[in-house]
């Protein structure tokens, strides 16, 4: 996906994604807002059952004259075209060409796990597909596949729809490898995008005629969705041109900001627990922000940029963060218990490094916290190391040290993370 290829942002020195509050959904979902706003799009059908096949297919072909399917898995991983079914090596999308070859192409996608270079190694379970019409018949005109999303460029506080010549499944090399084939157009939020930059995108394509008339119109539509949904970034590659020169979108990713989804509850209804991570799921329903990552150091911390601090120093002393969790500004008992009972679901942690600054929270109400929530866990068989400063720093240091627990108390997060190193050693 050229999105994290080109504008992801980074910790500078631990080099991990910056939590990001979004939701993500499935192509079919976003093909339906996208759709809803006046943007054309590969109309299809999803199953969730395989003898739902035909009959949707049959459908299809009704409605829009199709006779070959494209039948694609729906998961929340780019790269499914080249990804591969575990159970049957089939990909991940493929082409159906009949009615009569829709059956056995859904069986070798639906209830598989589908491996692709985004699911780090890991297939993911098919439960739905999704029977798309054939939108690559003959004409007289040749297709072209186009990129293009819609994001906001947090460097200039602008939205930006970024664009390409080169859209398909190897747009990450064209990123890589040709950025100056990839287009910007930034857009004041305040004005809205005008006519003459959607003409600009256009005109970029190499368009004309009728289709440089529909991109614009295609190009408008875009915008207007990806503002009145919500959303945090749009990915449509490809875009494709048909062969008589009409502009739809082949493909759909859609990411939904968190933070708006009271506005919209229909969308809130599409979320896929069964994409995410279970133990990042269960800590959101309790209001632990809480993203695993690969390392042996389990890290409970209070606000976003100290516990980027703090994984960065676990990083500088040569062990790896197995975790992002912050706790916000409420660390008592039960909350630091719930915390707790998340980082060691992971069976890589080794030792756990509590650094809380009490600033709203005290100091010596978290250390207590600490203590009964240790006490009602029974005997945590790896180390702790718990680092408290701010608001009563002094009087949460003596609770630790007296509490008798295998905890160990530091000051200075150089102290905490020494800490750990001694603890792991």
């Amino acid at each position: 996906m050229c999105y994290k290829a080109i504008s992801r942002t980074k910790s500078p020195i631990f080099g991990i994604p910056k939590k990001k509050n979004h939701m993500n959904i499935h192509e079919y979902q976003a093909k339906g807002i996208l759709s809803g706003f006046g943007v054309t799009v590969q109309r299809g059908k999803v199953v969730d059952k395989l003898e739902d096949a035909v009959t949707a297919a049959k459908e299809l072909n009704a409605e829009t004259g199709t006779e070959w399917f494209v039948v694609k898995a729906q998961i929340h991983a780019g790269g499914r075209g080249k990804g591969t079914v575990e159970e049957t090596g089939s990909h991940g999308v493929v082409l159906a060409k009949g009615l009569d070859k829709v059956e056995d192409t859904v069986k070798g996608i639906l209830g598989g796990h589908l491996e692709t270079a985004q699911t780090n190694g890991v297939g993911k379970l098919v439960s739905k597909v999704l029977i798309c019409e054939d939108v690559y018949y003959p004409g007289e005109a040749e297709t072209e596949e186009f990129y293009m999303s819609v994001l906001m460029n947090r460097a200039t506080g602008k939205n930006m729809i970024m664009y390409s010549t080169e859209g398909g499944m190897d747009i990450e090399s064209v990123a890589e490898n040709t950025p100056e084939l990839i287009f910007h157009e930034e857009i004041d939020p305040g004005l809205g995008l005008q006519g003459f930059q959607a003409r600009k995108i256009a005109f970029n394509l190499g368009l004309s005629g009728a289709a440089f008339k529909d991109m614009t119109k295609f190009v408008a539509a875009l915008y207007k969705s990806y503002v009145n949904s919500d959303s945090s970034m749009f990915e449509i590659n490809p875009v494709l041109k048909t062969s008589d020169n009409r502009i739809l979108a082949v493909d759909a990713k859609v990411t939904i900001d968190d933070n708006a989804l009271y506005r919209h509850p229909d969308y809130a209804a599409m979320r896929d627990e069964s994409e995410e991570d279970p133990t990042e799921v269960e800590a959101g329903k309790v209001g632990l922000s809480y993203v695993k990552l690969d390392g042996n150091v389990g890290c409970m911390v209070n606000g976003a940029g100290l516990a980027m601090a703090t994984m960065d120093m676990i990083k500088l002393l040569g062990f790896e963060p197995a975790n992002f969790l912050d706790v916000g500004g409420t660390a008592d008992a039960a909350r630091v218990e719930q915390a707790f009972r998340i980082i060691l679901k992971d069976p890589n942690v080794k030792a756990i490094l509590v650094n809380i600054f009490g600033g709203i929270v005290r100091c010596d109400r978290v250390a207590q916290g600490v203590v009964d929530a240790y006490k009602n866990m029974g005997e945590i068989n790896v180390p702790i190391i718990v680092r408290l400063q701010g608001t009563n720093a002094v009087e949460a240091k003596k609770i630790i040290d007296e509490s008798g627990l295998k905890v160990m108390s530091a000051i200075a997060l150089k102290e905490a993370a020494e800490k750990v190193q001694q603890a792991l050693s």
